[in-house]
This record gives C-alpha cells, sequence and structure tokens, in this order.
C-alpha cells in the first residue's frame, strides 16, 4: 500500500512558498513560472500559515470584482487552521477519499508540526493508476499461467 511518503519520494525536494504580505499577482507569477496550482504561505521562519490556489484566485478575486496586483495573499488564502491535511504515513487511497469528498485539488503533509510536502489530487491518481496497472499486470500473468 502506498503512503504520502512514497508519493513525496518521487517529487522534487524543493519547497515552493510565498509570504502573506505578496500580492496575489505574485503568487500567481511564481505558480506560472514552476507550472504548480498552489503555494503553501510561509512567514520569514518557515512556519505554515495556509495555502494559496488558483481556485482561490478564481473565486475570491476575480469573481469579486478584485484586482491581483492590489489584494495580498493573506486576504484569499485559506489559513492553517482550516486547511486539510495528512501525515506521511497516510495512505494514498485515504488521501484520494479526502480529496474528491472534500473537492480539493492540494493537500500539505505534516510529520507532526514539520511540514514536509505539498502532494497534488494528479500525484494521488497517477499513482492509484500506477498501482491497479500493476494489479491487472499480475492478474493477467497469474491468469496466462506465464507465472
Amino acid at each position: 500500500m502506498q503512503t504520502t511518503r512514497d508519493l513525496l519520494k518521487g517529487k522534487a525536494k524543493q519547497v515552493w512558498s510565498i509570504a502573506p504580505t505578496a500580492t496575489v499577482f505574485e503568487a500567481l507569477k511564481l505558480m506560472a513560472e514552476k507550472e504548480i496550482g498552489a503555494l503553501m504561505v510561509m512567514d520569514k521562519k518557515g512556519k505554515v500559515l495556509g495555502i494559496i490556489t488558483e481556485r482561490d484566485y478564481a473565486r475570491k478575486i476575480i469573481l469579486k470584482g478584485k484586482t491581483s496586483s492590489k489584494a495580498l495573499v493573506k486576504e484569499i488564502m485559506t489559513p492553517a487552521d482550516k486547511m486539510y491535511s495528512v501525515k506521511p504515513e497516510t495512505p494514498v487511497e485515504d488521501c484520494m477519499v479526502l480529496m474528491t469528498g472534500k473537492r480539493i485539488r492540494h493537500v500539505p503533509v505534516f510529520e507532526g508540526e514539520k511540514y514536509v510536502g505539498l502532494i497534488s489530487i494528479g500525484d494521488v491518481v497517477k499513482s492509484t493508476i500506477s498501482s491497479k496497472d500493476l494489479l491487472i499486470e499480475h492478474l493477467s500473468n497469474y491468469i496466462s499461467g506465464t507465472y
């Protein structure tokens, strides 16, 4: 059974984050440059204050008639106390249930109080498909007698 720890091993070690006082435009620019859909919002000491996603931008800036060049990240981020998160030992299947049930696309991974990474719905789907493909291959080999 794969865990979020396994998913994080296959991802880049770089943690992309932004300060709460940055503009939403700066956050969007960083997300575009790094080809990611979310950033952790952290203070200067590395403490997680929240998360900002492309969905936050769409719902809290565009639909409310605000401008990304004037609005600050802290105005639209999901604060840490309202974020869903998982642990490194959380099974991938549980992540899938959480993400689909809560309709979220990004989940931070915490080991105790320490932030260790961010997984996306794409990471979870890719892992799930890979494990199902492996199971199908094993069953096909068993049925055809190639074992």
